[in-house]
């Protein structure tokens, strides 16, 4: 039997953040919510497997069947070699090593990436070599908890389909247990060396020679490949939280907390700064002046320089309901339209390919570069950036001018279970309340996470008072009927 770490994580992360998106009604924010793991899969959320390492789902015996079940997948389509990557977590190398061998009883070969950001895996996964990638990585989570990301041949994270095919197929085979033999193996050097030189192509040709900028690793994934990258490129980099233990990720640093990241940014000169979340997906940045830069100033900044290039065909950019409508009447100005998809990039990305947009993202820092990437990357996102700095002279704060972001409050509330929204009459009638309070200044959304026992309560509007008071009754409304 394996040795695994068991740990609870009982801290719920709480945060106010500040943009605002259009009127949606109320229906809407049930749709919202359902759609987002309410008990529609029992496995998957809406960023993969996540939960408490060595606790299931993320158990010896459920990642041997996840990795069983995937192996006869591609079994079954013809395709059999994985790369595998993984954050810094500690127990990242337990489940690597127990896919590893989990899928080698299926027949399926693997290389292994080692520590690498999760857009790297989905890099990976698109070559000729590799019928899909999988990554261990519970993302902007703290170091007890841990998941499993599966991206397809094409690089694009499983369809809901797909998922639901093999949430039956781990079900059923969850009986059998690990073996006590893993396949522990040295990662393979060439493959970071392939990310790391996508990435400088993309760039090709960008003179950032001189430019210093802070680098917030977040002590996760990014450590492995941040520096290199950036100093291959030509900026002086000015590095931050990027000694991973096992236990430092996201704690204190990194995109949930940039405080320190913008702090420095100050104290060192530099001309700006990135935080990345643990696996790197994900980039807050800062400007000159310790400024914080969310996604959705990074999607202005990045669709006006699209659009100056002639590159923004069709003139659309996908966000997310939680998108803050000052992007949205930013983008109007400019002949930009903003198309709206519940949280999550994978659901981004498929908007993005419906709708032709070559831009998408979350206000979070998940940012796609659609004629790049099939995913947000954290890296791709801080060097898109900075190229716009670059070529235009600018500095970071001038670049998103013209965005006014309304007041949005964001609180996340543990909860024991997922209870459709609709079913709790004292939460509704306060959504109620607030909706018809706010009309057409301001916009409830209330949701639960796919990827935590959370629900979310996000109220935004002109006056920030009415936002705090609204949200508040309803997170408490929350806690009381459903709260851990």
């Amino acid at each position: 039997m394996l040795g695994v770490p068991k740990s609870n994580n009982q801290n719920p992360k709480t945060i106010a953040v500040g943009p605002h998106p259009p009127k949606i009604p109320f229906l809407g924010s049930y749709a919202a919510s359902e759609y987002h793991g309410c008990n529609l899969k029992h496995y998957f959320g809406t960023d993969g497997i996540r939960g408490v390492a060595g606790e299931p789902p993320l158990d010896p015996t459920t990642v041997f069947a996840i990795g069983v079940a995937l192996g006869d997948y591609l079994n079954r389509n013809g395709h059999r070699r994985v790369v595998l990557g993984e954050d810094t977590r500690e127990s990242s190398r337990w489940i690597a090593d127990t896919l590893a061998a989990s899928l080698t009883s299926r027949g399926v070969a693997f290389a292994e990436a080692g520590i690498i950001p999760t857009p790297g895996v989905a890099y990976l996964a698109r070559g000729q070599d590799f019928a899909a990638g999988v990554m261990n990585s519970a993302s902007h989570n703290p170091f007890q908890d841990n998941g499993i990301k599966i991206f397809d041949h094409s690089g694009l994270k499983l369809p809901d389909a797909v998922e639901a095919e093999l949430e039956g197929e781990i079900t059923r085979l969850r009986s059998a247990m690990p073996p006590s033999a893993v396949h522990a193996t040295a990662p393979d050097p060439k493959l970071h060396e392939s990310y790391l030189a996508y990435l400088a192509a993309c760039l090709a040709g960008v003179d950032f020679s001189g430019m210093k900028v802070v680098v917030d690793c977040a002590n996760g994934a990014a450590s492995a490949v941040a520096e290199e990258l950036f100093r291959k490129l030509g900026f002086v980099p000015v590095m931050m939280h990027a000694s991973p233990n096992g236990r430092n990720i996201n704690a204190g640093c990194g995109a949930l907390h940039p405080q320190a990241m913008a702090a420095e940014v100050v104290a060192s000169g530099a001309v700006a700064g990135v935080a990345f979340d643990g696996d790197a997906d994900r980039a807050i940045l800062a400007d000159a002046a310790g400024g914080l830069v969310d996604g959705d100033r990074v999607l202005l900044i990045a669709a006006r320089a699209l659009q100056r290039s002639g590159r923004l065909e069709p003139p659309v950019v996908v966000g997310t309901v939680m998108t803050n409508l000052g992007l949205e009447l930013a983008l109007n100005r400019e002949g930009i339209r903003l198309e709206r998809t519940p949280v999550g990039d994978k659901y981004v990305l498929e908007r993005m390919q419906a709708s032709g947009a070559r831009l998408g993202g979350e206000q979070s820092g998940h940012v796609i570069f659609g004629a790049d990437a099939t995913t947000g990357d954290g890296l791709l996102t801080a060097l898109r950036t900075f190229e716009v700095m670059a070529q235009t002279g600018r500095p970071l704060a001038e670049l998103s001018a013209g965005f006014l972001a309304c007041p949005q409050v964001l609180l996340n509330i543990r909860v024991r279970e997922k209870v459709p929204i609709e079913r709790l009459d004292g939460v509704r009638r306060l959504i109620e309340r607030a909706e018809a309070e706010l009309q057409s200044t301001g916009r409830v959304l209330v949701r639960y996470s796919g990827t935590e026992k959370l629900a979310r309560v996000m109220v935004e509007a002109e006056s920030s008072s009415a936002v705090e008071a609204h949200a508040r009754a309803i997170a408490e409304a929350l806690r009381a009927a459903i709260g851990e």
